[in-house]
C-alpha cells in the first residue's frame, strides 16, 4: 500500500531557513532568498537557492550570512577592505597595462 503524505514534505517543527547575501559588490547585496541546500560543489562550499523565474542557483556560501568570515577579514577586523595577495596582484596587472604607471 503506499502512502498519501509526500516524502518530501517538511515534518512538524521544521522552519525554512533563508540566508542573505554580503559580499561587498555583489549586485544583490542585501537580498534574502530562502535555503533549497548547502553542498561542496567544484571544490567550493555553495549554498542553493530558487531565483525569480524558478531555476536553482548557487553562489559560494562565502558570499552570504552562512559563510564562515575569511581568516583576513578576521584580523583585519574592519580596518582594511583589501587582502595584500590581492594588492599584488592589482600591482601586477598594473605594471603589464600600457604607459608608464608611477607608484
Amino acid at each position: 500500500m503506499r502512502s498519501l503524505k509526500s516524502s518530501t514534505a517538511s515534518g512538524p517543527g521544521t522552519t525554512a531557513t533563508s540566508f542573505e547575501i554580503t559580499h561587498l559588490f555583489h549586485p544583490k547585496r542585501g537580498t534574502r532568498l530562502s535555503l533549497v541546500t548547502r553542498r561542496w560543489n567544484w571544490g567550493e562550499d555553495r549554498v542553493m537557492y530558487f531565483d525569480a523565474q524558478g531555476r536553482l542557483r548557487s553562489m559560494l556560501a562565502s558570499w552570504t550570512n552562512l559563510g564562515d568570515e575569511e581568516p583576513f577579514a578576521q584580523a583585519s577586523a574592519g580596518r582594511s577592505w583589501f587582502r595584500p595577495d590581492d594588492l599584488v596582484r592589482l600591482r601586477v596587472l598594473l605594471d603589464e597595462l600600457p604607459g608608464q604607471i608611477t607608484p
